[in-house]
């Protein structure tokens, strides 16, 4: 059964046509990514997911219910959670006051010990300010914080963009260990290699249209797709 389905949708910012019916569909424990290259609409798409865009038509349901006339915190209360790209961490908080107040308004959140398991690092850094934090470190409290929700689905932006591979390398383990729990995942990523890793299923993104969806397999069996929306 579909966790997310997403029919149609097209949104604009302001005069500007960004997303063009828009469908796609995500089951429950499943990891899909979202690729295609800069200003393809991928962001938009999960903006538009979470109510920060509101979709101009079309349909976006979550386990069969209609959520596309929600607001954010609305959406957010029944179990979607986007980690922006910009991260959006308080700089002024400690790694465990900024889990703290993203558990407040959790119907069960998680407990820091269970957050610090997943991110060891986190745990080591729990009294740390937000602004003292490495890249890395930033994206894990990003990441860490929706978990800690107990999300139903993760909406991912571009996890990965500007940290060293080491990074990535623990980032995606980490991802991989949610994804082997059963955890529902949405990743944007412009690392192709580490998204194609991480997902089952695929769908490729040119200028505000789909233009491929499958499986990681069928994606790199099409060698010719991958080059000319992917770059690779």
């Amino acid at each position: 059964m579909n966790l997310l389905e997403v029919d149609r949708i097209n949104s604009f910012y302001g005069d500007s046509h960004i997303l063009f019916d828009v469908s796609l569909a995500v089951e429950e424990s499943e990891v899909v990514a979202l690729l295609g290259r800069n200003g393809a609409g991928k962001t938009t798409t999960l903006k538009t997911i979470m109510g920060v865009l509101p979709a101009k038509t079309g349909s976006i349901r979550l386990s069969n219910e209609p959520i596309e006339a929600l607001q954010p915190f609305e959406i957010a209360r029944r179990g979607v959670q986007l980690v922006p790209e910009e991260r959006r961490i308080f700089g002024g908080l400690t790694v465990a006051e900024n889990l703290e107040l993203a558990s407040l308004s959790a119907e069960k959140p998680l407990s820091h010990e269970a957050i610090y398991a997943y991110f060891p690092r986190l745990g080591e850094r729990r009294t740390s300010r937000g602004r003292n934090l490495s890249g890395g470190e930033q994206q894990m409290l990003a990441i860490a914080r929706a978990l800690i929700r107990d999300a139903r689905i993760i909406l991912l932006d571009e996890p990965f963009e500007g940290l060293a591979p080491l990074v990535v390398r623990d980032l995606l383990s980490v991802a991989e260990t949610l994804a082997s729990q059963g955890r529902t995942i949405v990743i944007v990523e412009q690392n192709v290699t580490a998204a194609l890793d991480l997902a089952q299923r695929v769908y490729v993104l040119n200028n505000g249209h789909i233009v491929f969806s499958g499986t990681t397999a069928e994606l790199r069996a099409e060698p010719a797709l991958m080059k000319n929306h992917l770059g690779v």
